[in-house]
């Protein structure tokens, strides 16, 4: 999402977290990092996983899920927060409902797949962002 921001030239806070617990402070899956580095020039090494607060919604205007197991508990978690909580891909026309390919059983393609749904949604989620002086 950083890189769809500046490219639309918005200044947005952005952050990553799971609604497991299972990967808290680890770094991201190696393959990830490579599709990262090779399809967006992107570093992201250095990333440590954490898992979703309450605090979260009431910090953050719009929370995105990858998938609808993760949608659901994200919206059982919700808080009293006003954060906006959605399907990463209803902000993609044409995506609505969709879930994003998980890449994690399979291979170096899946992980790429991955990427390229991520940047599509996020691309234009930040197109509709910056029309609304976000």
């Amino acid at each position: 999402m950083h890189i769809a921001a500046d490219k639309h030239g918005l200044t947005l806070e952005i952050d990553s977290a799971g609604t497991g617990d299972w990967h808290i402070g680890q770094p991201p899956d190696p393959r990830a990092q490579a599709a990262a580095l090779k399809l967006g020039n992107t570093d992201i090494s250095k990333l440590q996983g954490r898992q979703i607060t309450n605090r979260d919604f009431l910090e953050y205007d719009l929370i995105c899920a990858l998938d609808e197991s993760n949608l659901a508990d994200l919206r059982a978690m919700g808080g009293d927060g006003p954060a906006e909580i959605s399907l990463l891909l209803d902000h993609l026309p044409g995506s609505e409902g969709q879930a994003v390919a998980d890449p994690y059983y399979g291979n170096d393609g899946d992980f790429a797949m991955c990427w390229a749904q991520v940047t599509a949604a996020t691309d234009a989620l930040a197109r509709r962002l910056s029309k609304t002086n976000w």
